[in-house]
């Protein structure tokens, strides 16, 4: 803590040097001590971090094959983009299907007959539009009875039953353009007026009248069988498939299961794993020729979970003796560094002659991704040891703050307990020095009297 010069007193004693010194000397151990204490704490909570960090990566990294989603993976062909795409959901089957697209689900939408302008007053009444049992009623009036005033009445109105309005203006002059939000028939709209003979010319009824477009479901057929419906996105027409239809055509669908998807999923595991090893070693490495020690070499915590994590992906499981029983009979194994290495061929094999197994050890009751996501769960949970760790680190933390403000605290009270001392030594040093000097003129005085 840096001392301010003092200026007290006559005599030669320099107070605030002297201060400084022995402050500096009394603070120098304890300001190492806290300050080692600090750096250590916190090289650890970013170690504990770190290795936290690196088994929240392989759990991710497994999150597809502990849930079992990966083996419900599909791969969509569609012959004819242009037609219609396809989306695959998990409970879909293999199949292939021939759809032929006949109509496309389409919105109504109206055009009334000319007006002068859309600024130009109007007929007055009453304007209902209505979609099935859902309508709202327009009180058409002075000086809302414009063509523009109309359009904003329309899409303003908080129980619009999905219409919007605009206006189109042409050579004849403007149109009230009315459309549905909605496709299919349901959401055909009906407009009915009461009121003036100019606002009547903006009614319409689908029965009788004919739309700019008419409102119209999709239809389609699936193998011949005939479907329909009121959007283009259809959801329900084929069992875990979402088709959208484009446009009128024939286009062929082929749903397969998707076997690279549990490859790429291994694969993944394979990098978290050797990235998370990798991890392990710099924070455990002991490296004698740097003199350099890892921030958790020696502990016992990350030691004993890094065991637990390589055992469980090197045991076998108790399953059928002809399938297979290991991450090894899929392809990944140990090598000599520690790492994992993965050969997709041994899983490609696995997969077409043991499906059922293969999934079973990756992805069952006791599969290996199932045990392995438990485990880094329970390590990093609110309760788990790693947290625990951490909250204790951050804990210690909190404690060497306290130090450092309490010795703070210590160190003002001595400074100034000595600064006190030595200025009233300093003081008593001046009053000395100042009868010293009218002793000495006295002795002189008697001196030349003699």
């Amino acid at each position: 803590m840096a001392t301010n010069t003092i200026n007290l007193g006559s005599s030669s004693i320099d107070v605030a040097g002297i201060v400084k010194g022995l402050s500096d000397n009394k603070r120098k151990a304890t300001d190492k001590a806290l300050g080692n204490l600090d750096s250590a704490n916190k090289t650890k909570i970013s170690a504990v971090g770190n290795f936290t960090s690196s088994l929240t990566n392989l759990q991710n990294a497994i999150k597809s094959l502990a849930d079992g989603s990966v083996f419900k993976a599909h791969k969509t062909t569609v012959s004819e983009a242009s037609v219609l795409s396809a989306v695959a959901e998990p409970d879909a089957r293999s199949n292939t299907y021939t759809i032929v697209v006949d109509k496309l689900a389409t919105a109504q939408k109206t055009t009334s007959a000319a007006f002068a302008g859309g600024k130009e007053p109007m007929g007055t009444g009453t304007l209902t539009i209505a979609i099935g049992d859902k309508s709202i009623d327009l009180d058409i009036k002075p000086p809302t009875n414009t063509l523009e005033n109309i359009r904003d009445l329309i899409n303003k109105a908080p129980g619009n039953p999905g219409v919007t309005a605009s206006i189109v203006t042409g050579t004849d002059g403007a149109h009230l353009t009315l459309t549905s939000t909605s496709t299919g028939k349901r959401n055909a709209f009906t407009v009915s007026a009461s009121g003036d003979a100019a606002l009547t010319q903006l009614a319409f009824d689908p029965a009788t009248g004919s739309a700019t477009v008419t409102a119209q479901d999709a239809e389609f057929t699936i193998d011949n069988t005939k479907a329909s419906s009121p959007t283009n996105t259809v959801a329900s027409a084929i069992d875990g498939v979402t088709l959208t239809l484009t446009k009128a055509g024939t286009s062929t669908v082929v749903i397969q299961d998707d076997t690279s998807a549990v490859a790429t999923a291994l694969n993944s595991l394979v990098t978290a794993y050797n990235q998370f090893i990798s991890q392990y070693q710099t924070l455990t490495k002991y490296d004698k020729t740097n003199q350099q020690v890892g921030a958790l070499i020696g502990d016992a915590t990350v030691t004993s979970i890094k065991s637990q994590v390589s055992a469980l992906l090197g045991s076998q499981s108790t399953g059928s003796a002809s399938g297979p029983r290991s991450l090894s009979d899929l392809g990944v194994a140990f090598q000599l560094s520690g790492t994992l290495k993965f050969d997709a061929t041994k899983l490609t094999k696995a997969l077409a002659i043991s499906p059922a197994e293969t999934q079973d050890v990756l992805s069952g009751t006791n599969g290996v991704a199932v045990k392995l996501d438990k485990m880094i769960a329970g390590w990093t949970s609110t309760t788990g040891i790693l947290s625990q760790r951490a909250a204790n680190l951050n804990a210690r933390a909190k404690d060497i703050v306290k130090k450092s403000a309490d010795f703070e605290v210590s160190m003002k009270s001595f400074v100034d307990r000595i600064t006190k001392q030595y200025t009233a030594l300093d003081t008593m040093m001046t009053k000395l020095g100042s009868t010293s000097s009218y002793l000495q003129q006295q002795f002189d005085a008697l001196s030349k009297k003699g």
